[in-house]
């Protein structure tokens, strides 16, 4: 459990990691005990088709533990490589919490819909809340600021609470870097001016990131625009536009796909909601595109 005081006196209270899947948080602010629910994860195992809400059911045990009253449940974007609690969370929180993500998720639903065959008039009413670029909403006393950060999706946006910003899959620690920018509607150039925007902030400011895969050290989840100056090995000063996008373009290109992407999108562009069960066997399915042919 990490806790900062980054100057308007939110507290980030809980972050945890399980299988890799990515970090999520509870930001709350102590003179309200308001919280948000940053990035959540419902655990699922693709080998044997099993959904289990463990992860889930922690952060509503220590939400309930600590007396929080949850407001909204944030998304960065629409994962790629897990499935979202958000759903899930809603159903088992008092007073109806809303569901929230950048104003630009209906460009991700409007490619994936016909991918996987979802109905264009559920996905637009998936989501309770649409949030717009440097958009500020009340987390009890505290404002909070959205801001747009694309390049690894067009949809990504991050959050920022006093001197903390939470930043999903944009940028990682700094001896990892970024994230890819290869999905549907991603874009180096947008990524960099994205890391850039980070970079601009002051110096100080904590960044609390959506993933980390150390190699030889510790986990971590959170870093300061300082460090990221000079240390991220994907963007340090010195590091041109021209070099990020070659660099990118290039190592995308080898990166397999996220071993989750398939379900995790047919469940993210909508909000946390299971695939509809099949009418004949009361089952519900993902789906997975094939690619290539056979000659038979």
């Amino acid at each position: 459990m990490a806790m900062v005081d980054p100057g308007y006196r939110s507290h980030i209270r809980f972050s945890s990691q399980r299988r890799k899947l990515g970090k999520q948080y509870v930001v709350t602010d102590p003179s309200s005990k308001d919280a948000v629910l940053i990035d959540t994860v419902l655990d699922y195992d693709p080998a044997s088709g099993t959904l289990s809400t463990s992860t889930a059911d922690g952060i509503l045990a220590f939400v309930r533990n600590h007396g929080f009253n949850v407001t909204k449940i944030l998304e960065t974007h629409a994962h790629a490589d897990h499935l979202t609690a958000s759903q899930y969370l809603k159903h088992h929180l008092p007073g109806n919490v809303p569901i929230c993500i950048g104003e630009r998720i209906a460009q991700v639903q409007k490619h994936f819909a016909p991918v996987y065959g979802l109905a264009p008039q559920n996905l637009a009413t998936s989501f309770d809340m649409f949030l717009k670029d440097d958009q500020v909403f009340m987390l009890g006393n505290l404002p909070v600021q959205v801001i747009h950060l694309p390049g690894h999706t067009p949809d990504h946006i991050g959050y920022l609470v006093g001197k903390s910003v939470f930043t999903g899959d944009s940028i990682f620690m700094p001896d990892l870097g970024s994230a890819r920018a290869d999905f549907p509607g991603g874009d180096p150039r947008a990524l960099y001016r994205s890391l850039q925007k980070l970079r601009s902030l002051p110096s100080d400011y904590e960044i609390f990131v959506g993933h980390d895969y150390p190699n030889g050290r510790e986990k971590n989840c959170v870093t300061t625009v300082a460090e990221q100056r000079l240390h991220n090995k994907h963007v340090k000063l010195g590091t041109t536009e021209r070099d990020f996008v070659d660099f990118h373009t290039a190592r995308d290109k080898v990166l397999k796909a996220p071993r989750l992407i398939h379900p995790s999108l047919q469940v993210n562009v909508r909000a946390g909601r299971l695939p509809p069960p099949d009418p004949a066997a009361g089952l519900s399915y993902f789906r997975t595109p094939l690619c290539g042919a056979l000659d038979i």
